[in-house]
């Protein structure tokens, strides 16, 4: 049997960013390449675990996460419309 998972490497690790899907901010601990499937056919994706403020980490697909810094194109297009 393959391993279950594999350790990959990502600039933002251990650095401050954002999950774009959740938008929770939290610490890039890890990416993983990992099997998530539960049936016999494997499906393999690239998740990040990402530890909150609360310390409790979660996973999100790896292309969700973003810097700190940077904001979802939703999150400036909010910001850019005129308040009432």
């Amino acid at each position: 049997m393959a391993e279950q998972y594999e350790y990959l490497p990502h600039r933002l690790l251990r650095r401050r960013v954002v999950d774009i899907a959740s938008g929770v901010p939290g610490e890039l601990m890890a990416v993983v390449n990992e099997n998530v499937s539960d049936i016999g056919a494997e499906r393999w994706m690239e998740l990040a675990y990402i530890r909150a403020a609360s310390g409790r980490e979660f996973t999100t697909a790896v292309d969700n996460v973003l810097p700190a810094d940077d904001q979802p194109q939703a999150a400036r297009r909010r910001q850019s419309e005129p308040s009432n």
